[in-house]
Formats: structure tokens, C-alpha cells, sequence
């Protein structure tokens, strides 16, 4: 299949490339490098600079390949920046992706898989969190997801548009290949800044706050392995010709903050010093996925569940590329 990636630069978007080419399939990959780092595009791949605000560079791509599928990663993420700047999350990320979608049905390349966020979920009312939990984003980045979701279910009503919209909680690891992982600048998650204390970049974690009601005080995320990520994409995009779907992407099990922090100590062999800080505004006690609905229908199951092999393939690829794609 030949396959549009934007934000195939990107963390997670280089990630699904990589597999994609793994499984025969041609990527073109889009993207303006604003987070993304050429390095990190697969050699295999073709690589176009661009703007998704630009409509007449989006139709070029079209025109230019015989595009089948997209994959949509491109998009302004970090939650607390969409807090200061709603304008640039609910403008630029939904303008963005009605250029994409209006050329990929101009074009009939009607399937299409959207990288979405646990952010719609900010006050669930069950643990795990399913698919049929209520919607109430987190931010303006979580209702810019939300708004494309929706977007996406009346062009499949309107004009058998197929899509598959994954809500995926928190992407941690690198490839097994050692070639591709997380590069961040603000670096904002907890495993890689906790490494790069263990590399002597920063002297201290700050966790924040050790007074939440859970087993050790600290918050409780649900960490997935990217590539494990990466196959649950492919995996929906295989099934879009039998309808449109949506998934919600997690191991179904958390570990806290302070479970991080020592199993990093553990993989390392290296101290790691942390020290207690003020909650942060807005950060719920825990948050873990429910994925029983892909795994049924899908029968897709995460290669590593674990949260020591996550870290031992993130460990790999900070240890050899500290300084990120840089070196």
C-alpha cells in the first residue's frame, strides 16, 4: 500500500514508518520539522518538507502519488502550551487537518487513521477507561482531537470515508532496531528525563507531589511501548475496509511515578536523584487504558507489556544517542 505519514519525523510517526517498511508497504513521509528531525526519517522512505497549513502543498503531495491511506501524527501536542495558547491547538491542529482530510477525499484516498489522545479523557468515571467512556478534553490540544474524531465520523457518513481514531495513553521505549526514538525539545515525559539524569544532564527529577491516594503517593500512568504502538496502527488501518473504528491503546496497567523512577535506577545501575515537589494543577491520581476492544477485534497484543523492557530499549537509545538525533 502506498501510505501518507505526517509527522513521520516524529517520535512515534519515524516509529510506524520504520514497520511499515518492515511490511513492504511505500511511505511518504510529510513534514515541517518543527518537532520532527530528518534523521529520524526511515532511508527508505520519501521525504517531503511541507506545511499542512499550505492546501496547494497538501494537494502537490496527492497529485504527485497515488496515495491509498494516511497516517496523521503532525500536530502541536504538548497540553500545558494548548493552555496558553488555545488559538494555535483548536486553529492550526484542526485547520491543519481539514487540509489533509478535504485533499484525501478530492483525492479518494479514503482510509485514514488519526493519532488521537487519552486527553479527551480528563474526569473518566471508570479505571480502566474504555472506549465508551464520556468525552471531556483535558485542554484545547484534547479538543482538537476531538473536534478532528468527530470531523472524521460524518465524512464516513457522508461519503463512506473509513477511519480509525486511536487514543493512546503514554508512548515510552525506541525501536528494537536502536535507529529511532524520543528526541524531544521542551523534553516533557517522565522516562526520558529521568534517563537524562542518569546521563548527568540534568541533576534532579522533580516529582510532583507523593500525596495522591495510590499505593506509593505518586500518580499512575499507563506506559506503552512505542513500537507496540506503531502495530496497533497498522493493525487498523489493514481492518479499515471492513469500517471505521475506534480504539483506545494502553498496557491495562499502570506504574507509578516512583516505579519509573526505580526501575530507570535498576536498568541503568545508576543513581538517579529525585526530590518531591507541589502537585501540578489538573493531574488526575491515575490514569490506565482499557484495550480489550482492539485486542478482541483485532487480536492485537502488546510484544512488550512490561515496564523493564520498555525502559531498557528507551535506556539503549538515550545511552547511544545522548544528544538525540544531534549525534
Amino acid at each position: 500500500m502506498k501510505i501518507l505519514v505526517t509527522g513521520g519525523a516524529g517520535y512515534i510517526g519515524s516509529i510506524v514508518t520504520e514497520e511499515l517498511i518492515q511490511q513492504g508497504d511505500e511511505v511518504i513521509v510529510f513534514d515541517n520539522l518543527y518537532y520532527g528531525h530528518r534523521a529520524a526519517v526511515h532511508p527508505q522512505a520519501a521525504f517531503i518538507e511541507g506545511q499542512l497549513s499550505d492546501r496547494a502543498a497538501v494537494k502537490a503531495v496527492f497529485d504527485a502519488h497515488n496515495i491509498e491511506a494516511v497516517m496523521h501524527f503532525a500536530s502541536y501536542t504538548l497540553v500545558g502550551e494548548s493552555m496558553e495558547q488555545p488559538f494555535m491547538y483548536i486553529g492550526d491542529n484542526v485547520t491543519n487537518g481539514l487540509n489533509l482530510l478535504q485533499e484525501a477525499v478530492a483525492h479518494s484516498a479514503r482510509r485514514f487513521i488519526l493519532s488521537s489522545t487519552a486527553n479527551l479523557f480528563d474526569d473518566p468515571e471508570r479505571m480502566p477507561i474504555d472506549e465508551q467512556e464520556r468525552i471531556v478534553p483535558g485542554s484545547p490540544y484534547g479538543e482538537s482531537k476531538n473536534i478532528l474524531e468527530r470531523m472524521l465520523y460524518w465524512l464516513d457518513r457522508v461519503y463512506g470515508f473509513r477511519y480509525a481514531a486511536l487514543r493512546y495513553f503514554n508512548a515510552a521505549g525506541a525501536s528494537p532496531s536502536g535507529e529511532r526514538g524520543e528526541d524531544h525539545d521542551p523534553e516533557t515525559h517522565l522516562i526520558p528525563l529521568t534517563l537524562q539524569v542518569a546521563l548527568g544532564q540534568r541533576e534532579r527529577l522533580t516529582i510532583f507531589g507523593d500525596d495522591y491516594p495510590t499505593q506509593d503517593g505518586t500518580c499512575v500512568r499507563d506506559y506503552i511501548h512505542v513500537t507496540d504502538l506503531a502495530q496497533a496502527h497498522i493493525l487498523a488501518l489493514r481492518a479499515l475496509d471492513e469500517g471505521s473504528r475506534t480504539y483506545n491503546l494502553g498496557n491495562g496497567q499502570g506504574f507509578s511515578v516512583k516505579e519509573v523512577i526505580g526501575t530507570c535506577r535498576e536498568v541503568t545501575g545508576r543513581p538517579i536523584l529525585a526530590e518531591i515537589g507541589p502537585r501540578r494543577s489538573g493531574d488526575p491520581a491515575t490514569l490506565i487504558a482499557s484495550s480489550e476492544k482492539i485486542r478482541r477485534e483485532l487480536g492485537w497484543k502488546p510484544k512488550y507489556p512490561d515496564l523493564r523492557t520498555i525502559i531498557e530499549h528507551a535506556w539503549e537509545w538515550h545511552r547511544t544517542h545522548p544528544h538525540g538525533y544531534g549525534d
